[in-house]
């Protein structure tokens, strides 16, 4: 009797070992891509730290403009290269926010935002003829794929993804844990997220947006906001905090206006976009710095698969925040409060 109690209790401790096992276990892995870090969270039955970093490496040789052996990098020096999948994606997609933007979003921009010292030169002095002269090669009509090559309307014309790619990063591992058949995951690369399911302690996946701070000093440790997805979806956040540098008391943000040439210095002081995927909501977040408030949300009304929550200073120099009305399931902080507001 006693000898069939110990295989009863041996058999149910195998049985609990290997549900634990089928449940799996959460994984963080962390490091650097693009010039920028990542942080990675999941639920897996075993740690998928190569495939991620073969996955992030794959990444680097497609759209790392500052790799010379990447994809982008022989693009713009003008070699005789057969785009991949990755480069083909990205490409397709800013062409589709440049058009409905109008111009806004245009990764022809590289040559600005190298004049102005955020690409690969230091700013020294900028002119408006030299703003004028680079101009002339600046726009995404400019470019075109053609199969699997990119045509350029002048030689002088270069590319530049920072503004989606690391959001399409974020997507790109998105689609491996899947594969690997993971439901859980928070994936961070550069302060853009692709998040789904539920996290360790199984609630829904949250991230805060940052309180910046109105003139030169950037932003503080304050959260602004909290955003909280329970379902599969991108968060990304564009702001004048997050690259600047200061000249003779002058702030000059990264975000570069292509219709002007100069940082776009719009009233918006971040712009945090929801989308379905995280390249969708890095582009837009850019594109709304551009814009400003007013033409941030004309444009928002068109494109339905996307939500905003916008900090701006207003003509007063107070700081303001707006949303679109469906961003309002994703504020828990806010709709709780809308909730006690409206009963």
């Amino acid at each position: 009797m006693m000898r069939k109690n110990i295989s009863i209790l041996v058999s149910l401790l195998i049985l609990s070992l290997t549900a634990c096992s089928d449940k799996g276990q959460y994984f963080e892995e962390s490091g650097s891509v693009f010039h920028t870090s990542y942080h990675i969270k999941y639920k897996a039955k075993q740690i998928l730290t190569d495939k991620i970093d073969s996955e992030l490496q794959r990444f680097n040789l497609s759209l790392n403009p500052f790799n010379p052996n990447s994809t982008i990098a022989k693009v713009n020096n003008n070699e005789d290269v057969e785009v991949d999948e990755w480069f083909t994606e990205v490409f397709n997609k800013a062409e589709e926010i440049s058009k409905k933007s109008g111009g806004a979003f245009d990764i022809t921009c590289a040559p600005l935002i190298n004049l102005w010292g955020f690409g690969f030169s230091k700013m020294d002095s900028v002119t408006p003829q030299m703003i004028d002269s680079i101009k002339a090669f600046v726009g995404y009509q400019k470019v075109r794929l053609e199969g699997k090559k990119i045509i350029k309307e002048d030689p002088r014309i270069l590319l530049n993804c920072s503004s989606i790619a690391k959001g399409y990063a974020c997507d790109v591992i998105a689609r491996l844990l899947e594969k690997e058949g993971v439901k859980n995951y928070m994936v961070e690369i550069g302060g853009e997220v692709t998040m789904k399911g539920v996290n360790q302690q199984g609630d829904c996946w949250r991230v805060g947006i940052n309180k910046p701070e109105i003139g030169t000093s950037g932003v503080t440790n304050d959260v602004e906001e909290i955003v909280q997805l329970c379902q599969k979806g991108g968060v990304a956040t564009s702001g004048d905090y997050r690259n600047f540098y200061i000249k003779d008391g002058k702030k000059y943000a990264h975000t570069i206006n292509p219709a002007t040439g100069y940082p776009a210095g719009q009233n918006i002081l971040s712009a945090t976009i929801v989308a379905e995927d995280c390249m969708t909501a890095d582009a837009y977040a850019t594109t709304f710095m551009v814009l400003g408030v007013e033409k941030a949300k004309l444009l928002a009304q068109s494109i339905p698969q996307i939500e905003y929550f916008i900090i701006y200073a207003d003509n007063n120099g107070q700081q303001k925040v707006t949303y679109s009305k469906g961003m309002l399931e994703y504020l828990p902080n806010r709709k709780t409060l809308a909730i006690l507001e409206n009963p």
